[in-house]
């Protein structure tokens, strides 16, 4: 069968693979934001063995994320290579959540630090057992160049819904609840955002597993061993260039996630964050569609160029705001807002073509290591940010709850705007030595099924290079 049949997707499959990344949210913002406070002010966690624990989890999770990936290359079952993860693992998340955001009362302070080790430990392993085959599973199923970017448009605007909705969900249960801010009722409002998630988590994984059909694809067949596999990545050279420029972008947008609360207090004197937070997210989500659509006009590469311009373009008006201009503000995050969501969507499209770059000349099909090794690299962005940025503003004497010196202000506005327009300016340089379009692919794909057949045939990006035939192999729906 070519691989061919499942490249025009229906809209419910899109939905069916899309709905778990809103779920999946829950472990972002509730997790890193509200837990740690939760815990250090209600549980009675140290706040430095807190950060500790925190730090050693980010760690553990940079090298189960490649790991993961490589096991479900691997992976032989009748249920395919994905959906198992995804399906099960989707039941260790719901469990795990239960246990952390339900820490029993009246243990000792020992017994509650191994409380919260151990579950967040086990909610982040058993989390990225689900997110990267997950995220695996997408450009197994559609090989169309355009179809892809529709496909992963609607799976990260699904992803900033959840994320609002998480970030919301400490707000929303007290409200609903009628709870008040004493220590029995803040127990009460995480156990009950992990009892309303959990079940919706386990639906959605499993109306994924159910509704898409992965491909009996090549997989991984131990040629190469975690760190070898790894290495031969970087052979990719289109998938090089990509995971660069990404990063380098990645960087400078996490640090206005980290400073924001600072530069609106400080700088604005403002206390509208929230909203200004909320018109970022709604913007990106509302002009996403328009950006799939360009896209398909223009080229994945086109979009994504436009879409840093106009990110970076607005958003470096903010360094020149001050106390008063919250309104201005607001429109400067609106209009950046607006290419948001391609910066999301469009890369991880691309993704999925330097991924046929690689089954072209590996005859496998390795999503897992390259999700694995993207996801060290988001997770090496977010850390980044977060670290620069408040080490820098504790450099230039940053004081908490007091009106800032002209330098932190400065410091602010720098980090918050300048810095992240510059690096977005970089990371355009990068990606213009991106060489994959539409005609190239189309010639990737043909070229992976004429090795298939038995055929030698020529690189499409390195036309001296000659690739060998593979052995005829069966590519059927499992």
């Amino acid at each position: 069968m070519k691989n061919t049949v499942l490249d025009k997707i229906p809209l419910m499959k899109k939905v069916a693979y899309s709905t778990p990344a809103f779920f999946l949210a829950v472990v972002g913002i509730p997790v890193y934001v509200y837990i740690p406070k939760f815990y250090s002010d209600v549980v009675g966690v140290p706040i430095t063995v807190l950060g500790v624990i925190l730090f050693s989890v980010r760690i553990f999770d940079a090298v189960t994320d490649p790991a993961l990936g490589y096991v479900s290359d691997r992976t032989q079952l009748r249920m395919g290579r994905r959906r198992p993860y995804i399906g099960f693992g989707s039941l260790l998340v719901a469990a795990t959540m239960l246990m952390l955001f339900s820490p029993p009362q009246g243990l000792s302070e020992a017994a509650q630090t191994l409380w919260f080790a151990g579950w967040i430990y086990a909610l982040f392993l058993s989390w990225t057992a689900v997110v990267v085959p997950y995220e695996s599973l997408g450009p197994e199923i559609t090989f169309d160049y355009n179809e892809r970017t529709g496909l992963f448009g609607l799976r990260d605007g699904f992803l900033i819904a959840g994320t609002l909705l998480a970030a919301s969900s400490p707000a929303l249960v007290k409200r609903i609840f009628n709870l008040s801010d004493s220590a029995i009722d803040e127990r009460a409002k995480f156990f009950w955002i992990a009892v309303l998630y959990a079940p919706l988590l386990i639906l959605s994984c499993w109306w994924c597993v159910i509704a898409i059909r992965e491909r009996k694809a090549a997989g991984d067949d131990g040629r190469y061993g975690l760190w070898s596999g790894l290495g031969q990545l970087t052979k990719n050279r289109p998938f090089i260039i990509l995971l660069i420029a990404y990063t380098v972008s990645a960087v400078g947008n996490n640090l206005p996630a980290t400073l924001i609360l600072y530069y609106v207090e400080y700088v604005l004197l403002s206390d509208m964050a929230d909203l200004f937070l909320l018109l970022y997210f709604v913007t990106g989500i509302l002009f996403l569609p328009a950006w799939v659509r360009i896209s398909h006009r223009t080229g994945k590469k086109t979009a994504w160029l436009a879409s840093m311009i106009i990110n970076s373009g607005a958003f470096i008006g903010v360094f020149f705001l001050g106390p008063g201009d919250a309104f201005v503000h607001g429109v400067l995050v609106c209009l950046s807002g607006i290419g948001f969501g391609a910066t999301l969507a469009i890369p991880s499209a691309i993704q999925a073509d330097v991924i046929d770059y690689d089954e072209l000349l590996t005859g496998r099909r390795r999503e897992g290591q390259y999700i694995g090794l993207w996801s060290i690299a988001k997770k090496f962005a977010a850390a980044l940010g977060i670290g620069v940025g408040l080490s820098v503003l504790g450099w230039v004497g940053y004081t908490p709850n007091v009106v800032q010196t002209e330098n932190v202000r400065l410091t602010l506005r720098t980090l918050y705007a300048l810095v992240p327009s510059i690096c977005n300016l970089i990371a355009i340089f990068i990606l213009l030595a991106y060489p994959i379009n539409a005609r190239l692919h189309k010639k990737i794909r043909t070229a992976i099924e004429n090795r298939e057949k038995g055929l030698a045939v020529m690189n499409p990006l390195n036309p001296d290079q000659v690739i060998q035939p593979l052995k005829p192999r069966a590519d059927t729906l499992g």
